[in-house]
């Protein structure tokens, strides 16, 4: 089951054009992702959102004892800082590198675990997901960045969408929290139905299932 999750403005948008995306959700939206977090075997990432953010990708809720999910960074060209928040806590928490190629020493040695994908460019998603749930990661908690989700929505994998929006438009020169589609028509189009809407402070968190 992949759950892609968007955290944007009203426009679509998950950072401004230099890339600034703390936080364009409140603080209410912040802790639903949480929740949702602690719901899941894994959290996955691109490449992208892992160098430009550095997040931890944990589950910080007041109380919680379970399990931490599992961090998973799809890398093919493995730009994973050791130095990074993810990397720097792999002992701890199962932290994965989805790659096409062997992983790198230096992360292997601080306890990331390579799931190698053979071939010369990016996996297939469907590829990604089979791999992961060969690990037993079969709940997928994506949230990012914009050529991940549009990677999913293209190969027809998103089972669940969760999108916050928040009540701040920061117009086309921003990045996208979905990345181009290719589509030829409309009738091309992913849809979704919506199931859920909920008011989180000045935020609305949507939640959607696929037809």
């Amino acid at each position: 089951m992949i759950n892609l999750k968007l955290a944007t403005s009203l426009d679509g948008r998950i950072a401004t054009a230099r890339g600034e995306s703390r936080w364009i959700t409140g603080t209410e939206a912040r802790l639903q992702v949480h929740q949702l977090r602690a719901a899941h075997d894994a959290v996955v990432i691109g490449a992208g959102t892992a160098v430009a953010d550095d997040p931890e990708l944990t589950v910080r809720l007041e109380g919680f004892e379970g399990a931490q999910p599992a961090r998973v960074v799809l890398d093919t060209r493995q730009r994973l800082a050791a130095d990074s928040r993810l990397v720097r806590t792999a002992q701890d928490i199962p932290t994965y590198l989805v790659s096409s190629q062997p992983l790198r020493p230096d992360l292997a040695t601080a306890g990331v675990r390579g799931v190698q994908i053979p071939g010369t460019g990016r996996p297939e998603m469907s590829q990604v997901a089979a791999a992961l749930a060969g690990q037993g990661l079969r709940r997928l908690f994506v949230e990012g960045g914009g050529e991940v989700a549009a990677s999913l929505l293209r190969a027809g994998l998103v089972d669940r969408l969760e999108w916050f929006r928040a009540p701040i438009v920061i117009g086309g020169d921003g990045h996208a929290g979905v990345g181009d589609l290719l589509l030829d028509a409309l009738a091309d189009a992913p849809r979704m139905r919506r199931v859920d809407l909920r008011v989180l402070g000045d935020d609305v968190w949507e939640s959607y299932e696929r037809i």
